[in-house]
């Protein structure tokens, strides 16, 4: 499919295009010295150029690596963008990763250089560097005692050098290396994925014919940048003169929505599953009367059909509900949404028709950080988003089903491999240029891609049977009482789970219950909060097989995350993690009987 953007080679095009196609007075837009901060692109092509001629007075050269530590600011891109201008070749990193983490990448990618965002990072990154045998320059965007600011690599541009950088910006060609991306690791140590002009640009490319906003738009942006998603989302936005507004933080994601009322943004779906519940909370606590009718709506949101195959009956019912009801949740949207993509991780089928239901376009998209990252994607338009997949493939990506129902990918966003590892390279793209997902997964309708579950996920009961946990653990969240559950029973004789419980839900039904239940530890040590959650857990069983049932769980007071190490970055289980860190309470799972339903 022919691009809208046939000007963009290089991520270095992004910003000369936008300044000559629709520059923006408020490209770049945070909160990170507390009031808002509006660059105009016509300001970030300046800063980006002057820290390109200061790196080049500093003396990085082509393929030199430079490494970006920090949450969503604006300095992220113009470090990112001026070091590419030179040749150089960004490592995005997590700022909550271990520091035997940035050790092995700052070693292994050889990085000269690091920008870090805060005094927390800079004494971090500190205490790393100490341990490697070269140099490294440190630079913080912050104000820090004692440290050198990013703005001083600025401060040595020497406009001598501007032939110089415009001669080299000219010899960067699309296929050179723009960034080194490494995988969160839940599997093994950390791979470096190498990614080219080329890869990031096609799926910006690809992206102009599925997002639904333009120069006129304004997005929010919160997942971490050093994330392929986001990253490549905000090259998309720069391209198309859609306003940037940066998130300081997730938990500040409610106040962001009211005060830019973006029209868009890219999300996961554990940020979704929260703004559900905070809804349903607030629907709980209704009048009796104005709750039997968010009652009606949400049932009528249930029956929902995405595709256009409803009923005039039906859309009347919807627009009373939509007027009634669904008019609340998009003001607290900030009353302007037109378009959330949803990625990294499974998105609940019941959560995406209930939101577009709603009159709030979601769509679930798919890809990975070796295909930049996008390989498929449900559309805004109608007929074009098939609940429960992640849609069709991007224009100018191919997909097929290859051995054991393996995804596999072919196109200009594949990578061209894992740094300085010839050997997992040929391990995940074939001789024809396959990349192989390691994802398992089908074709409805014969375009609409469906995950089932990941095959290194996938494991074998003692009995023979193999179990996708995937599945299970999508609709087993579907249950109000449940916040978090891994499936569990590699080698054993039956299937079971570790559940983590909705405790601020619990509160509240336990009130209504009349149960004095106020601590988490009261909580999962509860008779009737256990025989209920196993209500729900009976319920989901009934869409599975036999052996694919859950027949026993436990309840964790514990609420995993990345900062605690069982969730990778995006939120995905790290199972062996967890496997480890609870293997007493899986032998009391697997030594008691197993027609008790709970331990």
């Amino acid at each position: 499919m022919e691009s809208k953007i046939p000007d963009i080679k290089r991520l270095i095009d992004i910003i000369p295009y936008q300044q000559k196609t629709y520059p923006k007075e408020d490209a770049l837009c945070d909160k990170a010295t507390g009031e808002w901060r509006k660059h105009s692109i016509n300001e970030c092509k300046e800063i980006v150029d002057n820290f390109s001629l200061g790196l080049l007075k500093i003396g990085i050269k082509k393929d030199d690596k430079i490494a970006i530590i920090s949450g969503n600011r604006a300095e992220w891109n113009l470090v990112d963008l001026g070091t590419l201008q030179v040749g150089g070749v960004v490592v995005p990193l997590y700022p909550n990763m271990s520091e035997d983490n940035y050790q092995f990448i700052f070693e292994d990618s050889e990085v000269k250089m690091v920008f870090v965002g805060d005094n927390e990072l800079w004494e971090k990154v500190g205490r790393v560097k100490k341990r490697i045998s070269w140099k490294i320059d440190v630079y913080t965007f912050d104000e820090v005692a004692g440290a050198p600011h990013w703005t001083e690599v600025s401060g040595l541009a020497d406009q001598s050098l501007l032939s110089k950088l415009n001669s080299i910006k000219d010899s960067i060609d699309e296929e050179d290396l723009a960034t080194i991306v490494y995988t969160s690791g839940t599997t093994g140590i950390p791979k470096g994925v190498m990614l080219t002009h080329k890869n990031i640009v096609s799926n910006v490319k690809s992206l102009t014919h599925i997002l639904p906003i333009n120069f006129n738009h304004k997005v929010i942006s919160f997942l971490p940048l050093c994330h392929i998603f986001e990253r490549t989302a905000t090259y998309y936005y720069l391209t198309n003169g859609t306003s940037v507004y940066y998130v300081e933080s997730t938990d500040k994601i409610g106040e962001y929505l009211l005060d830019v009322k973006p029209n868009f943004f890219v999300t996961v779906p554990r940020v979704l599953e929260k703004v559900y519940d905070n809804i349903m909370a607030k629907g709980r606590e209704l009048p009796v009367a104005k709750k039997a009718i968010f009652g009606w709506a949400l049932n009528l949101a249930n029956h929902f059909h995405p595709q256009g195959k409803n009923s005039l009956l039906y859309n009347l019912r919807l627009g009373v509900a939509r007027k009634l009801v669904f008019s609340k949740w998009k003001e607290a949207l900030g009353g302007n949404i037109i378009g959330i993509m949803s990625g990294a991780a499974a998105l609940q089928p019941r959560l995406c028709r209930i939101f577009n239901a709603a009159g709030i376009p979601i769509v679930e998209a798919y890809g990975l950080t070796e295909t930049s990252p996008g390989i498929t994607s449900n559309r805004f338009e109608k007929g074009g988003n098939y609940i429960g997949t992640v849609g069709p493939t991007l224009p100018n990506v191919e997909v097929k089903i290859g051995v054991n129902n393996e995804i596999l990918c072919k196109g200009p966003n594949v990578t061209k491999g894992y740094y300085k590892r010839p050997d997992f390279t040929k391990e995940a793209i074939d001789e024809e240029g396959w990349f192989h997902t390691g994802d398992v997964g089908e074709l409805v309708d014969g375009k609409f891609l469906k995950i089932t579950d990941r095959i290194k996920e996938i494991f074998k009961l003692s009995g023979g049977k193999f179990i996708a946990p995937q599945p299970i653990e999508n609709k087993m969240k579907e249950s109000l009482f449940i916040e978090q559950i891994m499936v569990i029973g590699e080698n054993r004789n039956f299937t079971a789970a570790l559940v983590i419980p909705n405790f601020k839900f619990i509160k509240y039904w336990a009130k209504k219950k009349e149960l004095n239940l106020f601590t988490k530890k009261e909580i999962v040590n509860s008779a009737d909060v256990k025989n209920r959650i196993w209500e729900d857990v009976s319920h989901y069983n009934e869409r599975f097989g036999k052996i694919q049932q859950i027949k026993k769980f436990a309840l964790i007071e514990d609420e995993w995350s990345v900062e605690t190490g069982e969730l990778t970055p995006t939120s995905k289980l790290k199972r062996r993690i967890i496997r480890d860190k609870y293997q007493n309470l899986f032998e009391k799972i697997y030594s008691e009987s197993e027609t008790k339903h709970f331990v």
